[in-house]
Parts: structure tokens; sequence; C-alpha cells
């Protein structure tokens, strides 16, 4: 096992399909021989050549659209977008080329392409470097959305992502690139999506997260603990196609529900998960689920910190659905 961060697993992924899969490339801006502005392709083109790992123009839409041209005819892009803040003019290429392309071909053709972007907070990028659009991606049949917060799973689940047959938004928590390590196998190894990873078993309130929210949350379940509540921690992972059975077992395990992201809590995915649980288990619920989330204004630049949600509002949620 190597002890590796976040930024670090997922070069290693890239390295490890190329060596297994030729028709595996990767694409973006500044990914070639700068390795990235994050180092996430660093080493790749000194090791593939500039035919599998090359830089493209300055077009989002331009850097998509060639990825599906490629993933129709038998390769496997991994295209990056440098940051997810910088996605939307390929938005019309990602929900209404690359994910319908299964359906409206009736299956003749799809879209094995990979879209890797870093997302989210923490960094102090300010408002166009910060965002969160995941429910943008989620409201979309025929993609699926996936975001790793261990090294492990970032590991794992990209190799995976490559792998499917089908295209896959990776959004990459830029908080967590260097400031999380954990042990990564060296093989190459995959971490099946749609697959909720349980963090700490708890009988008391059950939280859901993702990405960056799962180290506040686990600091938060810690101060629950000596308060006395013992949560039950849920990593989601895969955000579509969710494990939908895994989450309504989880909150009838506890009967008390907390959601955390950091983007916007309005049509936030906290929203569905929140609807999935009442319109399912209620009748187990003990308390009304709490969501705590970044707030309905623009990504905040010297205001990050009250705008990111933290170990203190989570355990506060914590702290209501427990007392109910």
């Amino acid at each position: 096992m190597a002890t590796l961060t976040i930024v670090q697993a997922v070069n290693d992924a890239l390295k490890s399909v190329m060596r297994d899969d030729p028709t595996v490339l990767v694409l973006g801006e500044d990914v070639g021989p700068k390795g990235g502005v994050f180092l996430a392709t660093e080493g790749l083109t000194a090791e593939f050549g500039i035919e599998r790992c090359f830089d493209t123009p300055l077009s989002e839409d331009g850097i998509i659209g060639t990825a599906i041209g490629m993933a129709m005819n038998g390769l496997k892009p991994v295209a990056e977008i440098q940051f997810q803040d910088f996605i939307f003019p390929a938005f019309d290429q990602i929900v209404s080329e690359a994910a319908k392309l299964r359906y409206r071909s009736g299956g003749q053709y799809t879209a094995p392409m990979v879209i890797r972007t870093p997302y989210g907070g923490g960094i102090r990028g300010g408002l166009y470097h910060s965002q969160s659009g995941e429910a943008y991606f989620c409201h979309t049949p025929g993609l699926k959305v996936v975001v790793p917060s261990t090294p492990h799973d970032a590991k794992g689940l990209l190799i995976a992502s490559i792998l499917d047959p089908d295209p896959v938004l990776f959004l990459e928590p830029k908080a967590l690139y260097r400031s999380v390590k954990g042990e990564v196998p060296e093989d190459s190894y995959q971490v099946e999506l749609s697959t909720l990873r349980e963090v700490r078993a708890g009988d008391d309130v059950t939280v859901f997260c993702y990405g960056a929210m799962v180290p506040v949350a686990v600091k938060a379940a810690d101060q629950a603990a000596d308060k006395g509540i013992d949560c039950h921690l849920v990593d989601l992972r895969t955000l579509l196609p969710l494990d939908e059975e895994g989450v309504l077992e989880a909150a009838r395990r506890t009967g008390r529900v907390v959601v955390v992201h950091e983007a916007p809590r309005f049509c936030g995915y906290g929203a569905e998960i929140s609807a999935l649980i009442a319109e399912n288990v209620i009748e187990y619920m003990e308390a009304p689920i709490k969501r705590v989330t970044g707030f309905d204004t623009p990504f905040p630049n010297t205001l990050e910190h009250h705008y990111l949600p933290d170990e203190r509002r989570v355990l506060d949620a914590i702290e209501q659905v427990h007392s109910y």
C-alpha cells in the first residue's frame, strides 16, 4: 500500500488505466507537459506521449464535443475541465449530447467518457473558482455523477468511471486534494459506482454527506459523541445513480437525519435526499430532516469561512434532530 493524497490517487488511477488500455487518453487545458493546475495529470505526457495526453484550446464546449466524438469511435477519453465553474459553456454538450447518446441512438452508440473537474470552495478561490454545481447534472438521465472523499475511493471510483460504458462526471473536491491522505493499493482496482460508504456506524442520528463535507461531518460526529450522541455517518460517493435503498436503510436505522453539502440550499442535492426519505420511510422518522448547506447567494470571497458548512453548524443540526 502507498500513502497518497487525493490528487496523487487521481494521477495514479489515470496512469494505471492508461497502461492497461491504449484507448484511454486525456485532454484538457494545460493537462499536458504542465500536468494541470493542480498537477493531477503530472507525468502523463512524458510517459504516454503527446498523442495520449495533450493540451486543448481554452474552449470547454470544444473539449467535451471532441471527447464525445472520440467516445463514439472506440476511444475512452478523460476530459479535464480546469475548474467546475468553467464547465457551463459545455453544458449543452454534456446534458443534450453525451448523456442522451445511448437513448437517441437506440443503443447503437454510447459515450464511454469521463469529465474530471475540481469543484467546491476551501482554497479561497473566490466567486468563479469555488462553486458546487452537482445538482445541475444530477437532473440529467443518462449521466453518472461521482464525488470521492478519500484517496482510496478517488482511485477506485475513477478507474470504475473510465471503464463504465456511459458518460461520467467526476467531481473532485479540491479542498481535499492535498489535505487528506490515505492508503491506496498499488494495483488497479475498482470501487463500484452507485454504492455508499459507511464512514462510522451509529444508532442515534444519520448524517449523509459527500466530497469535502465528509471530514467536516466526521469532526461534528466526534463532537456529538462527546455529548452522548451516536452518529451513523454515510458518504454517498455516487450521486447519480444513487443507491436509494442504501439511503433508506440508513435513514430507517436512526429515524433522525441530517444532510450536508456545500452547494446552495434551494434545490440542492439535499432536497432530493430529503424527498426520497419523506416519500418512502416517513413512518420511521422521529424528527424533521435537517439540511446543512451553503447559502443561497453567489459564493463569497472574503466570507468563504462563513459560507461553507463547518462542524459547528453540522453539530447544531445533529443536536436539534436528536432532541426533537
